[in-house]
């Protein structure tokens, strides 16, 4: 039975979607005028997760992540480059896809974009014109009026007594009370604009979401989520506009997933201390970027260092050296002694997806692994290993071919970051020439030359390449 920590109750809610055996989830994308860092890669890989695992759960999950490519950051950015809006905002989804895919995030079903919802955006505010529940200021912005709303801060657990104690209105702005937020910004000279029956301009950054949302997965759907500092004011002012022009109910679950932090302070490009995606995959893989996401619980702060990704890199080697020499069959073939193994992992994921936990599940399962191989019990190895994989896979790990993850190494290129093309820059020895090197060294051990073989043994070591003799006498290696 899962249950999701619900924002809106405050409690671990089990869940009942709206239609069975049908899932709706929205996410609060990128506004992309800039590359992603990794408070942005948490909110793709926990969502991501979510989705994996309600898919694994045999829901039909209608997945929704939203792009914002109109907003005053946009604005300034394009403005500061002297270039067009469009160019800008396309160079950077491109980016994001691509980090995206680096992270083996899966593409959301649905990725509307802001500029091409306009339409709905204006139909929504003229809605809620109607309804009383926005007013056009003598400036010819329109405005939400949240004295309308009765249940405003019901989010945040926000009282407007106390919201409105030290606000004040902007002397640029014509709003009726400080807590007002604009929906529709009148045209501005050398801004983009679009017509509407209010006036030329452009949509508030709130309405986006709203319009966006409803659009895809109707006025009432089952799961909204999002960072943590989006709770208020954006995700607060969007059940406002939605249920203020549905007069219904907007969404049923709200998720919101903690800071990524550095010295305990919120990872954030306002802040200056934050690292993007791109620079991260430059001294990591992606899957160890992704393993360190899922180490922390979604809802908990995930402390950025360099020693939290080394242990994230030291866990899936461990992982990986489990799965070593035990082929993949691709019909997982679960052992009845197994079974115990996926009852403990979807009780962890069942409970508010608890990732670290299904993580210990695992470390579980790779301890059996290594007694079985280490039996040679082969049918029983093969069976924890396709469970494994399998269990991983919900999570978006452990898909790579074990030589493969101990062979490559060196930065990543994230324009293609899932081909082995795409591993540049390997320090050292090439895989050939270390083959060759191994070749040599069998050779000498076969003539008991044994002073060759440790010379080669060391060369190898002083490059970072760690030989693995075994009993059968064949020699394999992986890099440090």
């Amino acid at each position: 039975m899962l249950k999701i920590y619900n924002t809106l109750t405050k409690e671990k809610d089990v869940f009942v979607p709206r239609q069975p055996g049908k899932v709706g989830i929205y996410v609060c994308g990128m506004t992309v005028y800039d590359y992603c860092h990794v408070g942005h890669a948490r909110v793709m890989v926990v969502f991501d997760v979510v989705a994996r695992y309600l898919r694994a759960s045999a829901y039909d999950v209608t997945y929704v992540r939203n792009i914002t490519d109109i907003d005053d950051k946009i604005i300034k950015r394009a403005q500061e480059n002297g270039e067009p809006m469009e160019a800008l905002t396309a160079r950077f989804i491109a980016a994001m896809h691509e980090d995206a895919a680096a992270l083996a995030v899966l593409p959301p079903d649905q990725e509307p974009r802001a500029t091409a919802s306009i339409a709905v955006i204006v139909q929504m505010i003229l809605t809620l014109m109607e309804r009383g529940y926005a007013y056009q200021a003598g400036n010819g912005d329109v405005y939400y009026d949240v004295s309308r709303f009765a249940h405003y801060g019901a989010l945040s657990g926000k009282r407007l007594e106390d919201l409105r104690a030290g606000e004040r209105v902007a002397v640029d702005e014509a709003k009726d009370d400080p807590l007002d937020f604009v929906l529709w910004k009148v045209a501005k000279p050398g801004e983009p604009s679009w017509e509407a029956p209010f006036g030329p301009g452009r949509p508030g950054w709130h309405i986006e979401c709203s319009a966006m949302s409803t659009q895809c997965l109707g006025e009432h759907f089952d799961i909204h989520g999002g960072g943590m500092d989006l709770m208020f004011p954006h995700h607060e002012n969007e059940i406002a506009q939605s249920e203020g022009a549905t007069g219904h109910k907007f969404v049923n679950y709200w998720m919101h997933n903690g800071f990524v932090q550095i010295n305990e302070e919120k990872m954030s490009k306002s802040l200056g201390n934050f690292f993007t995606v791109r620079e991260v995959l430059k001294q990591y893989r992606p899957e160890v970027v992704r393993y360190f996401i899922l180490s922390s619980h979604y809802r908990s702060p995930l402390n950025y260092s360099r020693e939290n990704l080394d242990s994230a890199k030291a866990a899936l080697d461990r992982f990986y050296t489990a799965l070593r020499d035990v082929p993949v069959t691709g019909t997982p073939n679960i052992a009845m002694d197994a079974s115990d193994y996926v009852v403990r992992f979807r009780a962890a994921m069942d409970d508010d997806f608890n990732t670290p936990e299904a993580l210990a599940v695992l470390f579980d399962l790779v301890r059996d692994l290594n007694r079985a191989k280490s039996e040679n019990k082969i049918d029983g190895a093969q069976a924890l290993a396709d469970l494994l994989r399998q269990l991983g896979g919900m999570l978006g790990i452990l898909q790579s071919e074990p030589e493969r993850w101990f062979k490559v190494t060196g930065t990543v290129n994230v324009t293609n970051a899932n081909d082995a093309a795409s591993i540049s820059g390997v320090v050292g020895l090439s895989n050939d020439e270390i083959d060759a090197l191994v070749e040599k060294r069998l050779a000498a051990r076969m003539a008991k030359n044994w002073a060759e073989s440790d010379r080669i043994r060391d060369e190898l070591k002083a490059q970072g390449i760690i030989l693995e003799d075994r009993p059968d006498g064949t020699t394999d290696w992986r890099r440090a």
